[in-house]
């Protein structure tokens, strides 16, 4: 039988190989336990794994090029134990997050950067991208309704008084949530359906944002912006509050919201000089913070500035 024990220990042993991000926090010694116990201490290590992965995060490697030969590993590992501890909100959490970064970096990106001279694998790439996408939402959603049952229909109703109200441990599921959802539509513009569900990923956002507006050092405040941009009707202005929010909260050490408020202020707007300043302040800053965050905006940045002549 195809067990998680045997399944931890081969994968392990194939991401020691490949030197991924969460050898540091996953002692040899319990892939060996889980490859040579019983049931005994099965549940044990499980939650030790659980607990572990869910400390180490994917998004703490600087590394561009290792995440992105590591992730892969990294995230079916993370699942799989996932699946084997369903009430684990941060392990939940550090799932879904991945999935929509990887998502985000590796795929959608790479889609935009080749749609020009090759549409067909651009658009493989897209429904790829959308795919995982739907991944992490589903992990962020599973979660959140195991949590608080019932949370899906109340997100869903007419009526705002029935709306469910999240907790800080909750927060950062929604935010997930949200993102991948957002992520998911952007990937799916020919699906009305798909479409048609841009309220719920604002309305998860507003939750959160409700709960902790501070949330991830301005992450939260960037994605309001985001998708206040994004949606029909939204206000350009309220969208700029929103994005100058998240660069207060984020001291001057993120260039996502940098990055996002050029394309979604300043590209529709037009202003090619506030596009380029922006997006030169996201290097500026990537350069002096090292994270994976800032790395992928760093590449994101640049190629939205090489891209300047065709966006204007």
């Amino acid at each position: 039988m195809f067990t998680l024990e045997i399944y931890i220990f081969g994968l392990s042993k194939k991401i020691l190989s490949r030197g991924a991000l969460i050898t540091s926090r996953i002692p040899l010694i319990v892939a060996l336990l889980l490859a040579l116990s019983g049931c005994a201490v099965r549940p044990f290590v499980v939650d030790q794994t659980a607990q572990a992965l869910a400390g180490q995060p994917m998004s703490s490697e600087d590394d561009l090029q290792l995440a992105r030969e590591a992730s892969a590993f990294y995230l079916k590992f993370s699942e799989s134990v996932l699946k084997e501890t369903p009430g684990h909100l941060k392990l939940a959490e550090v799932v879904s997050a991945g999935f929509t970064q990887y998502a985000y970096a590796f795929v959608a990106f790479d889609a935009e950067k080749i749609d020009a001279k090759n549409p067909k694998a651009a658009a493989e790439m897209r429904e790829r991208a959308a795919r995982l996408y739907a991944r992490a939402h589903r992990h962020a959603m599973t979660a959140l309704e195991r949590s608080d049952a019932g949370f899906a229909a109340a997100l869903r109703a007419t009526d705002p008084k029935k709306y469910p109200r999240l907790t800080q441990a909750q927060v950062p599921l929604a935010y997930w949530a949200a993102a991948s959802l957002g992520g998911l539509i952007s990937m799916s513009k020919d699906d009305p359906e798909l479409v048609a569900d841009l309220p719920l990923s604002m309305r998860l956002a507003e939750l959160a944002w409700q709960t902790n507006p501070a949330y991830g050092q301005g992450s939260l405040a960037s994605l309001m912006g985001t998708l206040e941009s994004a949606k029909v009707g939204g206000s350009r202005q309220k969208a700029t509050q929103y994005f100058d929010q998240a660069i207060d909260l984020s001291r001057g050490q993120e260039a996502g919201p940098y990055v996002a408020k050029a394309e979604s202020v300043a590209l529709p707007a037009e202003d090619r000089k506030q596009f380029e300043q922006l997006l030169r302040q996201a290097l500026d800053i990537s350069k002096q913070h090292r994270s994976l965050q800032n790395e992928v905006m760093r590449e994101r940045a640049q190629w939205l500035l090489a891209s300047a002549d065709d966006l204007f």
